[in-house]
């Protein structure tokens, strides 16, 4: 049975940066495309950026198209959502996801979720 936890998450201002990480344990997710969401107070959790299995390709949201940039260490079975520019509005828990399939990881409907982790922009 395989989890996923975050880290990296806390407070910061308007204009800093923050690098948040997603572990998986307990199997290997080499071959799995994984991706981060984010659930702002008050709203549902929404798509934020995709790696796919390999690598090869990403994909954002339009919000953080420019600022976010997501990477993956298959050999740390790792993925990274490096943030730059952080707005008020990028507040939120940030989750992370997996699955052998991008489409249901874009769809919000993976086999594996992280607890989240919260992050807080001030401005």
């Amino acid at each position: 049975q395989g989890q996923l936890a975050e880290s990296g998450g806390g407070l910061v201002q308007a204009g800093d940066s923050l690098r948040l990480s997603c572990v998986a344990s307990g199997r290997r997710f080499f071959n799995y495309a994984m991706g981060w969401f984010r659930q702002r107070p008050g709203k549902e959790r929404t798509f934020v950026a995709a790696i796919t299995w390999n690598g090869a390709d990403t994909y954002y949201a339009d919000s953080v198209k420019g600022r976010f940039a997501v990477s993956r260490d298959s050999a740390k079975n790792t993925m990274y959502l490096q943030m730059n520019s952080l707005k008020p509005e990028d507040t939120g828990v940030y989750y992370c996801a997996a699955d052998e399939r991008t489409r249901d990881v874009f769809l919000g409907t993976p086999d594996y979720w992280g607890q989240g982790i919260q992050v807080t922009v001030s401005s």
